[in-house]
């Protein structure tokens, strides 16, 4: 099989550690393999040691969100391959970190990686925004369910008179229940005392 590449390299990542093997296949073939922590400063170490060795290719498996901060280190210094972990399946066998290491490198120095698309980072920030305004919106809801079912329990039925309990006159309403206060005397709330009366009522 033809050998596409030249000089690349296969990353196997992890939570504490990543594994490289650099394959060189000019002048002669050789591999090289190295272990580093998954702290910055031995990121930095990795990618240096990719420049020295002329890499212009790395592959690694989308393993959770441990490849990212690999990602962005190395990110400028060659092309990066984010490949699916069922596109390289290893051959069956006693498998290392090592082994996993030098099949990546394999694989991509005969252009055998499927690319996994990889949003530029703009997007990638965009993305992380809205999930995190969806899990608050739910979390939101979540809470608001709890308020609702606490009144109901208590036969408070203020719903029957307020669109929105979480709007500002029905938080002042629930402010007043919680102070125990059994009158309303603002003036945002004066329509819910008019439809509802003294809140001893409820």
């Amino acid at each position: 099989m033809e050998q596409l590449l030249d000089r690349c390299a296969g990353l196997d990542v992890h939570k504490e550690t990543v594994v490289a093997c650099v394959q060189v296949a000019k002048p002669t073939m050789r591999r090289e393999t190295r272990t580093f922590r998954t702290v910055t400063s031995d990121l930095l170490k990795l990618r240096d040691w990719l420049e020295q060795e002329g890499v212009t290719h790395a592959a690694m498996e989308s393993t959770g969100v441990y490849w990212r901060p690999v990602w962005h280190v190395l990110d400028g210094v060659c092309e990066l391959v984010l490949a699916n972990a069922r596109d390289v399946k290893n051959v069956p066998g006693r498998k290392t970190d090592v082994k996993d290491a030098e099949w990546l490198a394999n694989l991509l120095a005969h252009g055998m990686v499927p690319k996994s698309f990889v949003p530029p980072q703009t997007i990638q920030d965009l993305r992380d925004l809205t999930r995190t305004r969806k899990q608050l919106s739910r979390e939101i809801g979540q809470h608001v369910q709890r308020i609702q079912k606490v009144l109901e329990e208590a036969n408070i039925k203020l719903e029957s008179f307020l669109s929105d309990i979480m709007g500002e006159s029905g938080r002042r309403v629930l402010d007043a229940i919680c102070s125990g206060t059994r009158s309303l005397r603002h003036g945002t709330a004066r329509k819910v005392r008019r439809r509802a009366g003294d809140l001893s009522q409820w």
